[in-house]
């Protein structure tokens, strides 16, 4: 009896054994694989949280310029204005707002009361090469003018 359960503790011992080679590679692979698949992942997050940190700049800077404009910067038709602010160059252009069949009203309203509609587009560019990137913002504003046609 004891020779036979010598027998059978022998056998599970040379039995037990660690991993083959074979499973060792596969679990590698599959490590690599996600790991990979990951890195994938996180570049494209980042790459994606950079380009809305950009327009979102694009975004503020546009929104200044237009708040300066009738202040800071002339607003009359046919004006045009340029500038950088950091790696942002922008460009403002200001003329008559045309409107479209739906707001014709708003047109004859400004022939009767003086006042003038100036659109005001702002062109917002950064990046350089192949990766450059521009944005377009526009705006309408009211501006009343005087007898000498000169807008006040």
């Amino acid at each position: 009896m004891k020779t036979e359960l010598a027998k059978l503790i022998k056998n599970s011992k040379s039995q037990q054994g660690g991993f083959t080679l074979l499973e060792v590679l596969l679990a590698f692979l599959v490590f690599a694989l996600s790991f990979a698949v990951t890195l994938e992942i996180l570049t494209g997050a980042i790459r994606n949280t950079s380009r809305a940190r950009e327009y979102t700049e694009a975004t503020l800077i546009a929104q200044s310029l237009m708040d300066q404009v009738g202040m800071d910067i002339p607003l009359r038709s046919g004006a045009s204005f340029q500038g950088e602010e950091g790696n942002y160059r922008w460009e403002i252009d200001i003329f008559l707002f045309k409107g479209s069949d739906q707001n014709t009203r708003s047109i004859e309203l400004s022939d009767i009361t003086g006042i003038e509609l100036l659109e005001v587009e702002c062109l917002v560019s950064w990046g350089a090469g192949g990766r450059e990137r521009s944005q377009m913002f526009s705006t309408v504003k009211a501006h009343l003018e005087n007898e000498d046609g000169v807008g006040i």
